[in-house]
This record gives C-alpha cells, structure tokens and sequence, in this order.
C-alpha cells in the first residue's frame, strides 16, 4: 500500500480518468444551480442529476470529477466522534450512456491495485444480490475470490429515486486487518465494525423506475462512482481517522498551537478542537461560493457553523475572533485544486471575521442569561429549561435555539422545545396580522381569483408596442364575471393580446387606458398571476365598458421611466460584483417609476469609496451608449453564454436573456432601454441594511437625478438662510457650528463632574459596614451611565467600598455596581451583585467582578432592591 498526501491522491485520480477519455470537469459550486430540492450539494452525482434523468446533456460522455460537499444532517456529532464530518470531497467517475459494469470496475481495480498498489488480498467486494453480472465480472473477469464477495440486498446495493433512473451497486471494501475485528470470525464487509472500511461505490443505472415500481431497462446505461477521498487518504495513510490525514492534522495542529493545548489529554476540548478542525474547512468553502451568513436556509448553516466553531474556541480559551486566520491555513493548502479560494481570500476572511466578532457580543450576554437560567434549574433540580426561557434568549439576545440545546446538553439539561415552538408560532402570527397586505390587493379584489386561475397564460406585446388594439375578452367585477360595468365601477380587465406589463421580477405592473366605442377605463395597475395570466385593475371613467375589441394604451411617460430604472439594476448589478466580489447576489428590488431599490448579499456596510467607484463604474456604461439586446434562448445556452441569474431557482426550458454590450448579461422578463444612452445618468441616494448579510441600494435615473439634485440645491438653500451661510460656503458654517457645539458640551460635562464631585463628598458620610465590607448605595440624580460608573469608580477608590449607584431617566434605570478587591476577595463582586439589584427592580445586566453596569425597568421597586444591597453582600460572603 502506497503512502500518499490528500492532495496527491485526488490528482493522481483525476489524471488517471483524465488519460481513459474522461473529461475532468472542476468541481461544481456547493449552491445547487437550478433546482431547489437541494439547499446544498451533498454527494458527487448531484449537480449532474439531470444528466442521468436526460433533462440536460452532459458536456460529454465521459466525466470525472472531484466534488465538494457539505452534508449537516448530523452536525450535533461532529467533533463528539472521529467519523462525523461536516466537509468532504467526493472524486467520481461518470458515463452517460458510454461505458457500462465491465469498465467501471477493471478501472477502479486497476487504480487501486496498481496506481495506489492496495495489495489484491486486502481487497473485498459487494455486489447486489440478483446481479450476477457483475459478480461475474468480479470474480470471472478480474480474478477476485469468491469468499471476497458479497452479495448484499436492496438495502445495501441498490440505488434508485421514486421515480426515474436506478441500479445496483457495488462497493469495494479494504480489509485493515485482525486489529479491527469485531471477533468474528465469519466477519466480512456490511458487518458491524471497524476492519473493512468502503472506499469506492460504483452504481450501475440500467433500469428506468416507473410510477407502478417496475423496473425498465435503459437503452443506454449510465455509470456513477463514488470516492471518498478523505477515507482513502485515512487508508492509505493507516489512520484512525479523518483528522490524523497529512493536510487535516495540520489544521488541527494549528488550532492546538494556537489555544496551548496538547490534543489528546482532554476528551472534551479534544471535542472542540475536532468541532473547529472540521468547520473551518466547510465554512471557507461556503464563503468562496458566495454563501453569506444569514438567518434561513444556506445561509443559516454557514452562520451556524460559525458560531459552533467560534464557542468551542471560547471554551479552548482561545480569545477574540481567530477563524478568519484560521482559514488562511486551508485556502493555502486546498488552492492547489481550488484556485478561487485564492481569489477570494479576502472575502473569506472579511465575512469570517465580522460574523465571528458579532457573534462574540451575542455570545457575552446569552452565555450570563443561560447560565442564571441553569443557575435556577440546579437550585430547583430541574432538568428541562422552559421554552419561554429559551424563546427569550433566541428573541432578545439573539441566541441560536441549536447553541442553547448544546450547552444545555454539556451540562446535563435538556430545553422543552414544543414550548419554544409555540412561542415562535406566536410570534410568526403576530408578524403576520402586522404585515402589510398591499401586495395582495389585486387578488382580494378578486375573491380568490378562481376564475383568473382557470383562463389561459396571456400573449405580452409589450416589449414592442404601447398601444395596439386588442379583445377585451373578460371583464370583472368584484371577482364575478360580467356582461358590463356602469361609469365609476372598480374592475378588473383581461386582454387578448396585452401590451400592459404585469408586476413581477421586481418591476412594478403598467398604468394606461383601455378605450372601447364608448367607455375608458383608467388602468391603475397590472398583475401577472402564477400561471401568466396578465389582469388590469381600474375604474370606468366614462361610458358601460363591455367586452369586445377595444384599445389598450400604455401610460408612456411612465414606463420609460420604469425602462431606465429596470436596465440600471443590470449595470448596477455587474458593477457591484466588480467592485465587491463575485459573492454579490441579488436578493430583491423593487423597479418603480420614480425610484429603484436593489438588494443584495453583502457581508458588510459597501464604503464610501466602493459606493462611489460603483456610481462611476455605471455612468460610464451608460455614457458608452452599450446597445442593450434581448434574446430567447434554453437555460443550458444562457449558463454557457454566462447569463447571470438565479440558478437554483426554478426556470422553464427556454429563457430570455438581456445583454448590454458585452458588459452585462441577465436573464430577465422586465422591459428595458434600446441602449444604455437612454438611462441618462444613475445616482445612488442611499446604502444600508436591511437583514444580516443583506445590503439595500436605493437608485435614481434620467429625470429623477435632476429632481434629486433640484431638490438638494432647494435644502441647501434653506440651510444657508438658517445658518446665515450666504457669503461662506455652508461647510465652513456647519464646521464652526459644530466647534462652537462641542466647546459648550465640553463646559457641560465639567460642571457635571464638579457637580459629581461635591454630591460623591456628601454620599462619603453615607457609608456602612457588613461582614466586615464597606458599602454604599445611592440614588443620583441628571447622570448618565458614564458620569455614574466615574463617581463609583471615586468612591470605590477614596472609600475602600462597595458602591451602587442609581440614577431614573423616565421609566427607565441605569445602575453602577463597584467592588474593591479586598471585597472581590470576600466574593463581592461587582458582576453578580448588580445582576440581584437589577433583577428586583425588574431589569438585568451584568459585567465585570470590579465594575458592572445593568438597567431596569421598574423605578417603583428601586428603593427596596437598594436597601436589598446589605443582605445580597452578606449572602455573597457567607459562599466564599
């Protein structure tokens, strides 16, 4: 058996397939392009699924791959065993409708007898039970014992969807020896145990799966194999696991460095080390495919890795963010087959770093609530902590339900998680009767919109014309069709063909007329329903509209103004990607006449500088006069062509694609400009969040950067006359006011500390003794917190005591607790005491043993939870 590195055995793979006519493919991103049953790609074959399905045809006939996946279904295991993993890359080798069974298995006997040198008698294999086959092929063809095979059932050796392509398997197994015996003598692979570990999966797709659950055979059967390659490496390199492998360990060995721990001494931070060993892999990896963290879906699975990998540093007391160096160590090793971790280093490490050192400040105040909480169950031997409690965490200090269960878990409780779920549910409802339903208002009018379910998709001549005469063919009143409809009725229209544009892909639905022999009815808006039903929602203005033909008149002024702002998001959109990274992706917009909102995944605030490089970047395209061209074609065509678009969502066979010269290339539906020329000139008004890892930009163009400018020269104005700025310029203005500000604000924090100074000399006479620690407790007054935590700090000091301080802002209360370390070592410390303070006037807070900070709500109860100060210290030191 042959010693290789990681590395060297996916290389020498894919080499080896590649020199058999294999067409090595590089791996495909983890975001599953154009289909939506997956959130992540989990197994070699699946990105090609719909080359075994015959949806799509494969770039040839013969392929190999080394794939990278993530699975999480277990990710409460990983670290807590050796075998669990989060990240691994899965080396493959595929026919479509090629080679079939005698092929696939003499290349995969001869890549590990002879390119791995596997000794033959270490070898095993298992076929399906009623394939004989390939059993034949083994055993006949390439010399293999028949006491080394086995044939297993369906469960073990077939695979197959509900519906489609299926096969039998047949798994090659290597025997590690009597050392990992279960004691068995008749031991063999597919036993319970250790000693033959798989090591390559090689599915036959001959048969076709019919709805009934027959099986037919295919005309042309594919082949799909499956390689572990961190398993190969551990047999190989005679571990015992995935995190002893050459490029693994050193991952490990680096976090054992950096947290000063020796690995193997401590079975529960030999735990962590393996949780973050595993996570920094999957994590860097994510970001590189332009997965940020978020709170649903992929997004939420990079986030929870993350925070997983990030507590179980704080618990190897590794301090501060450390995962972004962290993942310098994997892109420089794994770079040697994934170049775009290079490329996209620092972005990895940016969106690391941000998420980790936010979560640090979730991770302070969640960690002290969860840990009173656990507190009170001990007190109360209590084992399940209620689901209010942890709804709480989850809703006000941000902490993840998933983190709560884990360290219930290390310490021996559980969390009532069908509490948590119906307090969620709550909160679900309460969101939802808030929800603006304006979105709505065109299928409400409708009274469910059965009928428009049942017409037919509508013909949009809208890209062409704005005015054509067309059949009135349904007219609608209150969701009721009807023959006709009196001046003043609200209706809903249908058209045959249409030029009105229905709302979807972000741009807003058309207004206009639509003129019969004697009616108008005004066209306020434009749906489009699921099934491409176009529908107008108006008023008759004049006359009994009826059906028949009529002619239907887009408002023209309008939709060019819609035109600008729609064909901006396409410059604005690559310009970002430029600007920020390939990551960037649209996660929304709204097209409207007047403005244009476009979002999109960021991990951070876009600076100043990006934002006014992007703004550039778009003028100069528009400026450039790119003639802008739309174009039908299949999705195949348009991915090839490097279309831009929202690949795991669902597409039909054929779509259309927008290009603006050679600069931009979108799929899209909206209507746009005939060239870029006509957009005018674009001006971003605003940039900001609007979730975790999503950015909102708000656009304006053509006319609407000269109302904006207009409307900026009118307050410039304004704030010249106010500041009587006419004859400097309002910067220089604005400057002196600003100096003159903090010069008064300066004078006023003096006379608080003087004022501070001379009450702090009067609370001196107010000092008491208890158990043999000064304390002092006071309610002060027109402080904040910062004033307040400086006269306890004085007190402390001059006085050798214990301090509270109050001081009541409304119906609120900030308090100050200080302790000096003769009363720190007596057990008074400042963090606890305030959190019992703060708790009996109905607040809470915390900090550290000599200086704490807390708030609360309740000023009614502030006397009784200060005169409670004396009794609190006692209890503190008859505990240490």
């Amino acid at each position: 058996m042959k010693y290789l590195g990681l590395h060297e055995i996916r290389k020498k793979y894919l080499d080896f397939f590649e020199a058999r006519a294999h067409r090595v493919l590089p791996s495909f991103s983890l975001v599953p392009q154009n289909d939506k049953s997956l959130l992540l790609i989990g197994a070699g074959m699946a990105p090609m699924k719909k080359y075994f399905t015959g949806e799509a045809v494969p770039p040839a006939k013969r392929v190999s791959t080394c794939q990278k996946c993530i699975r999480t279904g277990d990710i409460e295991n990983v670290g807590k065993t050796d075998r669990h993993a989060t990240f691994f890359e899965m080396l493959g080798n595929f026919s479509f409708g090629d080679y079939f069974k005698k092929e696939a298995i003499a290349w995969a006997w001869e890549f590990l007898t002879e390119e791995l040198e596997i000794a033959e008698e270490d070898l095993w294999v298992t076929v399906y039970l009623d394939d004989d086959e390939a059993h034949d092929i083994w055993h006949h063809d390439i010399g293999v014992a028949e006491e080394r095979i086995v044939r297993l059932g369906k469960e073990d050796n077939f695979w197959e969807l509900a519906v489609g392509p299926s096969g039998p398997c047949s798994e090659i197994y290597v025997d590690r020896g009597m050392a990992y015996s279960n004691g068995d003598p008749n031991e063999k692979p597919g036993d319970e145990g250790d000693r033959f570990i798989e090591v390559w999966n090689l599915v036959f797709t001959q048969f076709d799966k019919d709805e009934e659950g027959n099986y037919h055979p295919l005309d042309h059967p594919n082949i799909d194999t499956g390689m572990g390659l961190e398993r190969m490496a551990t047999v190989l390199q005679k571990t015992n696991n995935i995190f002893e492998i050459d490029a693994i360990q050193e991952i490990l060995k680096s976090i054992t460095q950096r947290a000063g721990y020796e690995y193997g001494s401590d079975e529960k931070k030999d735990t962590s080390v393996r949780v973050i060993t595993d996570h920094i892999r999957a994590m860097t990896f994510m970001i590189s495919d332009g997965i940020v963290p978020t709170n649903e879906g992929r997004g939420y699975v990079l986030r929870r890795l993350i925070r997983r990998a990030a507590r179980h540093g704080k618990m190897l007391g590794i301090e501060g963010a450390f995962l972004y160096d962290l993942s310098s160590q994997v892109i420089n090793s794994w770079n040697v087959r994934y170049t775009e971790l290079d490329t996209k280093a620092e972005m990895i490490r940016n969106v690391l770093q941000r998420e980790e050192e936010r979560f640090h400040k979730t991770l302070e105040g969640g960690l002290l609530r969860l840990e009173e909480k656990m507190e009170e169950l001990r007190a109360q031997k209590l084992q399940v902590l209620p689901g209010a409690d942890a709804f709480t965490l989850y809703d006000t200090f941000g902490f993840p339900l998933d983190l709560t269960r884990e360290i219930l878990e290390d310490e021996g409780f559980s969390v009532d998680l069908e509490g948590f779920e119906a307090h969620m549910k709550e909160q679900r409802e309460r969101a939802r009767s808030a929800r603006d339903d304006s979105d709505n208002i065109g299928w409400a009018s409708q009274g469910g919109g059965s009928l428009l379910d049942e017409l037919p998709p509508s013909t949009f001549h809208g890209y062409d014309t704005l005015k054509e005469d067309v059949e009135l063919t349904h007219l609608l009143v209150e969701g009721e069709a009807v023959s006709e409809a009196t001046e003043g009725a609200a209706v809903t229209v249908i058209l045959e063909p249409t030029p009105f544009y229905g709302e979807g892909g972000g741009q807003v639905g058309d207004t206009g007329e639509v003129r019969g022999e004697n009616f108008t009815v005004d066209i306020t808006d434009t749906k489009k329903n699921k099934f491409g039903l176009i529908y107008g929602l108006g008023k008759v203005t004049s006359g009994v509209a009826a059906p028949g033909a009529v002619t239907a008149e887009v408002e023209g002024a309008r939709r060019e103004r819609i035109r600008r702002n729609h064909s901006v998001t396409h410059l604005l959109h690559r310009a970002l990607k430029d600007q920020l990274g390939e990551h960037v992706q649209q996660a929304g917009s709204y097209v409207g006449p007047d403005v244009m909102r476009f979002d999109i995944t960021h991990y951070e605030a876009i600076s100043p500088e990006d934002l006014a490089q992007v703004e550039e970047e778009v003028n100069r395209q528009i400026y450039h006069s790119l003639p802008v061209r739309a174009e039908e074609m299949s999705l195949e065509e348009a991915k090839s062509a490097g279309a831009v678009g929202l690949f795991e969502d669902k597409y039909g066979d054929h779509v259309r694609v927008i290009s603006m010269g050679d600069y931009s290339k979108e799929l899209c539906g909206g209507t746009h400009v005939d060239n870029t020329a006509q957009i005018g000139m674009m001006k971003i008004l605003s940039e900001g969040g609007i979730a975790a890892g999503t950015r909102r930009l708000e656009v304006r163009t053509g006319l609407g950067v000269y109302e904006y400018l207009r409307d900026l020269e009118e307050e410039q104005g304004e704030a010249k006359e106010l500041l009587k700025a006419t004859n400097v310029s309002l910067v220089e203005k604005v400057q002196s006011h600003l100096e003159r500000q903090k010069e008064v604000e300066r004078e006023l924090e003096q006379a608080k500390a003087k004022l501070a100074q001379l009450e702090a000399g009067e609370l001196g006479d107010q000092v008491q003794e208890i158990c043999g620690i000064n304390y002092l407790t006071a309610k002060v007054s027109g402080m904040d917190v910062d004033a307040l935590r400086s006269m306890a700090e004085n007190l402390r000091e001059e006085h050798r005591a214990v301090v509270v301080l109050a001081t009541v802002n409304g119906e609120k209360i900030q308090l100050v607790a200080a302790s000096p370390k003769e009363a720190i070592t007596s057990g008074v410390k400042a963090g606890a005491l305030i959190r019992e303070v703060a708790k009996a006037a109905g607040g809470g807070g915390g900090g550290k043993d000599d200086m704490a900070t807390a708030g609360a709500k309740d000023p009614s109860r502030l006397d009784e939870a200060l005169q409670g100060v004396a009794g609190y210290i006692e209890k503190m030191v008859s505990k240490a």
